[in-house]
């Protein structure tokens, strides 16, 4: 660590150490010559709520807590509607408009609007993660997320999307989630302009630009671009096909491979060809129908020149170089079908 850095974390721990005082007293913070601080007695605390038992010296601070517990919120912002219970939290609020951030971490530049988000990003540098879960040893930064963590174990979804039904652990999850039924997308990408509705969705997108494959098999060395795809990968390997058709049998590795599976039985196909009427069960096999009518063939023999619409075609040709017996046609029929999965 630098010694700049080492220097304002050290101011940081004595800042909180000199917020420590006594028992029976409190440290008041005077603009006087000095900057002195003087320390004065505490008031008795002799209200407490009647809900969790929380005391207060003065009865404004105790009325302001109870609304916390009847749900009262007489302040609102004029520009985004949004209630609060306290003035003081509307006024905290108003930054996010202002696009104030007057609180700084000096260690990274981080900025915020609350003084209590600082105290919280600085355990990012100090490390400190004082809360454990006493049933797998989780441990975190704030008190809020190990309560919102044990929902893990108790299996409590507190908060239920009043469209669906749908029920999550955080209050997050549940705003990410209404953007299905509001159709809001307000990422958008600045090379192909697709949007998403959620921002780890467009860092997921970038990947298609930057070809970045973060994730790879260590049986194979074969990488992909998202987790969930080497998941999906890893069932090659394992021969798990925990995807069965109720109607024949037929297992399959992926959902998807399923859903397409169905259109068998139930003879849809939605995607047609506007030129000649053609259907199919899925879009990629329209795209490569299309080539029959563009006369795109990009799928080409590095040894003879030979150009065709499709992967599977490219691999049959390829055993006239090496010698290699072709597969049965029902095989290579096959091959196509799951290379359009």
């Amino acid at each position: 660590m630098s010694g700049l850095k080492r220097n304002s974390l050290d101011s940081y721990h004595s800042a909180v150490k000199s917020s420590e005082c006594s028992v029976n007293t409190k440290c008041v913070k005077e603009k006087q010559r000095g900057g002195s601080c003087r320390k004065v007695q505490k008031e008795p605390k002799s209200f407490s709520c009647e809900d969790c038992g929380k005391r207060f010296s003065q009865t404004s601070s105790l009325t302001r807590h109870m609304k916390g517990h009847t749900g009262q919120k007489p302040f609102a912002c004029e520009l985004c509607g949004q209630r609060f219970s306290r003035k003081h939290n509307l006024n905290t609020h108003m930054r996010v408009h202002r696009g104030e951030k007057p609180f700084a971490c000096e260690l990274c530049g981080y900025r915020c609007t609350q003084k209590v988000s600082l105290n919280y990003h600085m355990k990012v540098h100090t490390g400190d993660k004082p809360f454990a879960c006493e049933l797998c040893g989780y441990r975190c930064t704030h008190k809020a997320s190990l309560n919102t963590h044990m929902r893990v174990h108790t299996g409590e979804k507190p908060f239920a999307c009043e469209l669906c039904g749908y029920r999550c652990t955080q209050k997050v999850s549940l705003n990410y989630h209404m953007k299905v039924h509001t159709g809001e997308k307000p990422f958008d990408c600045e090379l192909c302009w697709q949007r998403f509705s959620h921002k780890h969705g467009l860092n997921r997108h970038m990947r298609v630009h930057t070809g970045e494959k973060p994730f790879g098999c260590e049986l194979c060395r074969k990488r992909f671009s998202h987790e969930n795809s080497l998941n999906d990968h890893m069932r090659v390997h394992t021969g798990d096909k925990p995807f069965a058709c109720e109607l024949c049998g037929y297992r399959c590795t992926q959902k998807v491979s399923l859903n397409y599976h169905m259109k068998v039985h139930t003879g849809e196909k939605p995607f047609a060809c506007e030129l000649c009427g053609y259907r199919c069960t899925q879009k990629s096999h329209l795209n490569t129908h299309m080539r029959v009518h563009t006369g795109e063939k990009p799928f080409a023999c590095e040894l003879c020149g030979y150009r065709c619409t499709q992967k599977s075609h490219l691999n049959t040709h390829m055993t006239v170089h090496t010698g290699e017996k072709p597969l049965p046609v029902s095989c290579v029929d096959k091959d196509l079908a799951e290379s359009h999965i």
